[in-house]
């Protein structure tokens, strides 16, 4: 018997969400799909920019992710930006829901990624940055990169 990969192939990541939010904790969900948006994902045609995470009646959908009509799906092709269903256990539904309408965290989908044969989405708890938190983050990350630089430019020299 051949064994499985155990490796995940990250498909889609939400660059916009590490900017925009402070990520707090991270779960990982299933997500109920058609086969013609498998074949489009696995073609890298999907986009997690403006996707957010909804609890509607114990159940939760991610929204606003497009996944691109298959080229050769035809009739079988599924709305684009249609609400996907998250497999995730009722007592972490419940627990995020608890979260999300007390503290006011966001759910945010961080990434899109192969689990073997199964697509996977890694959902973020997330709160708002505010803008002196990003210019923060700005400032910092130009910091690191310059000292980056320097110590690479006196390796360099020795």
């Amino acid at each position: 018997m051949a064994e499985k990969k155990t490796g995940n192939k990250i498909i889609a990541q939400n660059k916009k969400a590490w900017h925009e939010y402070f990520v707090d904790e991270k779960y990982e969900a299933g997500i109920a799909l058609y086969g013609t948006e498998v074949k489009s994902i696995r073609g890298g045609k999907v986009n997690l920019k403006d996707a957010y995470c909804d609890i509607k009646d114990g159940e939760l959908f991610v929204k606003g992710m497009h996944i691109s009509p298959y080229e050769q799906g035809n009739i079988f092709n599924k709305d684009p930006l249609r609400d996907k269903k998250l497999l995730m256990h009722k007592k972490e539904i419940m627990k995020l829901h608890g979260l999300v309408a007390q503290k006011g965290f966001t759910l945010i989908p961080l990434s899109l990624y192969f689990s073997g044969s199964h697509v996977k989405v890694e959902v973020g708890l997330c709160r708002g940055k505010k803008l002196y938190d990003k210019r923060d983050d700005a400032a910092k990350r130009d910091a690191d990169r310059v000292i980056e630089r320097s110590m690479r430019d006196r390796n360099k020299a020795d």
